[in-house]
C-alpha cells in the first residue's frame, strides 16, 4: 500500500494516459476506421467507466496536500474492478484463442483487454483505501444487468432485426455476445445465460472482498 502522493499522481498520470489512448482504439482510430458500434459493447463500456473513475481519482490526489491513501468513489471503484476483471477473464481465456495474432496484439486489443484491466487492478492494490462492505458484490451485479437491459432496448429500437451486422461483420449488431442472441439460444437459454453470468460476478466479487479484507489484515498487521 503506498501513501506517496507524488508517486500516486505519477502512476495516475500514466493510467489516464493509457485510458485516452484506450477509449481511442475503442473507436477505431487506430484502425483508420470508424467503429459505429462501439456503444454497444461491454468492454469499451466498462473500459468508460474505469477511465472516468482513474480520472476522479486523479484530480482528487492533485488537490489534496498531504499523503494518504486514495478514497475516491469506493462503490463505484469496486463496481468497475469487477466489470474490468470480467471484460479481462472472458477476453482473454474465452474469446482470445479464437481470433487472430493480428486482432490480439492490436492496440484496440491490447489497450482495452489487457493494459486497462492491469493498471486498474494495480491502482486498486496499490494506492486505495481499504472500504469493501459485503454489500457492493450484491450491488455489483447491477451494472451488468442494466447494461442487458440495455442492450435489449437497443435490438428493440432496430426491431429485433439481426441481419444488421456488427462492425467487424462477425456477427448481428444488436447482439454484440452471443449468450444474448434471442434468435439462436430463445428467451429461456438467454435468461439462463444471464444467471450463471449473475452468479459468477457476485462470486468474483465475494473473492476481490475476502482479497480486499486480506490486504487490510496485512496492513494492519505491519503497522503493529
Amino acid at each position: 500500500m503506498i501513501k506517496n502522493r507524488t508517486f500516486q499522481i505519477g502512476f495516475l498520470s500514466m493510467a489516464c494516459t493509457v485510458g485516452v489512448i484506450a477509449i481511442l482504439a475503442s473507436v477505431g482510430l487506430f484502425d483508420g476506421a470508424f467503429r459505429w458500434d462501439f456503444y454497444i459493447h461491454f468492454t469499451n463500456l466498462s473500459n468508460y467507466l474505469c477511465i472516468g473513475i482513474l480520472f476522479a481519482e486523479l484530480v482528487a490526489t492533485i488537490k489534496k496536500k498531504e499523503d494518504s491513501y486514495i478514497t475516491t468513489k469506493p462503490l463505484l471503484k469496486f463496481i468497475g474492478l469487477l466489470a474490468i476483471l470480467l471484460t479481462f477473464f472472458v477476453y482473454n481465456i474465452v474469446l482470445a484463442p479464437t481470433k487472430s495474432v493480428k486482432i490480439n496484439c492490436s492496440i484496440f486489443s491490447i489497450s482495452l483487454h489487457v493494459f486497462m484491466p492491469i493498471i486498474y487492478v494495480l491502482d486498486w492494490v496499490l494506492f486505495y483505501d481499504r472500504k469493501v462492505s459485503w454489500k457492493y458484490p450484491l450491488v455489483t451485479v447491477i451494472f451488468p444487468l442494466v447494461y442487458v437491459i440495455f442492450v435489449f432496448i437497443h435490438a428493440a429500437c432496430f426491431d429485433f432485426n439481426s441481419s444488421i451486422m456488427n462492425f467487424a461483420g462477425t456477427g448481428p449488431h444488436i447482439y454484440p455476445y452471443f449468450f444474448l442472441n434471442l434468435d439462436k439460444l430463445g428467451v429461456g437459454g438467454v435468461l439462463t445465460w444471464i444467471a450463471i453470468l449473475a452468479v459468477a460476478f457476485i462470486a468474483l466479487g465475494y473473492i476481490m472482498y475476502g482479497f480486499d479484507k486480506l490486504i487490510l489484515k496485512r496492513r494492519n498487521k505491519k503497522k503493529n
